[in-house]
């Protein structure tokens, strides 16, 4: 069978890391970024995704994230995202290092999870951080403002020019070096410092599998290349997981 190591890998594995990005999402229609008919082609980042834009011009920024938060409230989980809360599930030791800021992941039943981005769902205040709380009106074309000291509030989002969230990262490091079986899933692999990890885990001793329809920098270096969408073939292998464990 054509997923026999790596089920064999899994089915021995004290540690599963996988990092997804925007291809997995994107099978339950939220748009990539770098794609040529992507946001990035269609919006200026540097105006919509950063601080200084933000500051600049916080009505733009805020209904622009209204437009992404309607379509991601329209969306819901595809078959990969299940497949990864299912091996959870199967394999409680599993780690899911996400790029997406849709938490569709947590939505399809995932617990463990690290946003390396944040999420798009949270808001929080400019000036004090403090968490914004309240309902987000998807119409309102104006960031409202913070209860504490009335700065505006913007998403909790990772914006160009951002660090990670605190901690973020070393978490995620640690488990690419624990892995013993590490996916790269619909990702690139060329947004750093995610990048690192697929290389990190299989620098450390992981099982490298990527799940992306097309060739990346990292396919050459991946022990197992699968060149189909996330929702096609994740269902098929943590199905054969389960007859394996059972």
């Amino acid at each position: 069978m054509k997923y026999d190591i790596l089920i064999e890998k899994l089915s021995l594995s004290r540690t599963v890391g996988v990092l997804t990005g925007a291809g997995i999402s994107a099978e339950s229609g939220i748009a990539t970024f770098r794609d040529p008919d992507g946001l990035w082609a269609k919006f200026n980042p540097a105006e919509l995704a950063s601080m200084d834009g933000f500051l600049r011009n916080p009505e733009l920024v805020w209904d622009w994230y209204n437009y992404r938060r309607k379509i991601i409230a329209e969306s819901k989980p595809n078959a990969g995202h299940y497949a990864l809360a299912t091996l959870e599930r199967l394999l409680p030791h599993t780690t899911i290092i996400t790029q997406n800021v849709d938490r569709l992941h947590a939505s399809s039943g995932s617990k463990n999870i690290l946003e390396l981005h944040g999420n798009i769902i949270e808001n929080h205040c400019v000036r004090c951080k403090k968490p914004h709380t309240d309902h987000i009106d998807f119409e309102e074309k104006s960031p409202p403002k913070c209860s504490y000291c009335s700065s505006k509030i913007r998403p909790s989002v990772v914006w160009f020019g951002e660090n990670l969230p605190k901690g973020i990262f070393e978490q995620a490091d640690m488990i690419a070096r624990q892995s013993d079986v590490f996916f790269s899933i619909g990702t690139s692999a060329e947004v750093y410092p995610a990048a690192y990890l697929p290389q990190t885990a299989k620098q450390y001793g992981a099982f490298l599998v990527e799940i992306n329809p097309t060739h990346t920098s990292l396919t050459p270096f991946a022990d197992l290349y699968i060149p189909a969408k996330s929702g096609d073939v994740l269902p098929e292998i943590v199905e054969l997981l389960e007859k394996e464990i059972r």
